[in-house]
């Protein structure tokens, strides 16, 4: 059975299984509830086990599909290897991969501790990259398959402060959009995310403050997933999600360099 999805003609056929990152919390968590509505079966990863847990047994109650719970830290390396490895010991077949795991760490460059940057980059980029050749290239084998990368409207621009997020999210961009042209042709779509500021844990965790400017933009999480699975049913290469993101995103082509950088340090705040 067949349903649609955010209003889109696209569907997603029952039993298909998705693999899910960071499905503990944030954005993590409506992408698990939207494509269990659909009938897709689950697999959720993140560290923190037990939300997974009360996530899985609503999805399952509500919705009737499998849901697989795999506590795993992508930050540590070679993880998404051994993901791979547990996955295939269990005959699990990935149809959609949301990557959609990350972090920032806000603060200037040099005082951040560098392990923690690493870790972010580890994260937000190795870990994505892994993941996306390890199950794509099952995908292409199969000449079907669905990727969706997480990335942000950051990734547009240098940002102050957020100096080596911003840049891990535009690596996230660009190698997303790459891998949409060079998959299309063997049956797997490729669609990059770019959120704005969502009302998630992402503050907390990197360490900031919300100006009054940023607030004003915030978006909830619930539009950005469904921006971001409708695109990538309809096999779009990007999607900045909300009309003042696409706005924000727009008037950088119009700015030079160090005014982008000048109007981020002042929407960001300190």
């Amino acid at each position: 059975m067949a349903q649609n999805i955010s209003g889109t003609h696209e569907t997603i056929t029952r039993g298909k299984r998705a693999l899910v990152t960071g499905a503990s919390s944030g954005l993590g968590v409506d992408f698990a509830d939207l494509l269990a509505a659909q009938g897709v079966d689950l697999v959720l990863v993140a560290r923190r086990q037990d939300p997974m847990e009360t996530l899985a047994e609503r999805l399952r109650l509500q919705h009737g599909v499998d849901v697989i719970v795999e506590p795993f830290d992508l930050a540590s390396s070679g993880a998404a290897g051994r993901l791979r490895e547990r996955l295939d010991a269990r005959s699990l077949q990935i149809d959609i991969l949301v990557n959609n795991a990350g972090y920032g760490l806000h603060g200037d460059f040099l005082d951040i501790p560098i392990e923690r940057t690493a870790d972010m980059i580890q994260l937000n980029i190795t870990a994505l990259t892994e993941l996306s050749y390890m199950f794509g290239a099952a995908m292409a084998e199969r000449g079907n398959g669905h990727i969706l990368l997480v990335s942000s409207i950051l990734a547009f621009q240098p940002v102050p402060t957020y100096a080596a997020y911003a840049a891990t999210k535009a690596y996230v961009l660009s190698f997303g959009e790459a891998l949409h042209d060079e998959l299309r042709s063997r049956g797997v779509k490729v669609t990059v995310l770019c959120p704005g500021h969502t009302e998630t844990g992402f503050d907390a965790v990197a360490g900031a403050s919300v100006s009054t400017a940023l607030r004003m933009l915030t978006m909830q999480p619930r539009p950005v997933v469904q921006s971001g699975l409708s695109a990538l049913w309809k096999g779009k290469a990007s999607v900045t999600a909300g009309i003042m993101n696409k706005i924000v995103v727009f008037s950088n082509r119009l700015m030079p360099r160090s005014m982008q950088r000048a109007a981020m340090k002042k929407v960001l705040g300190p």
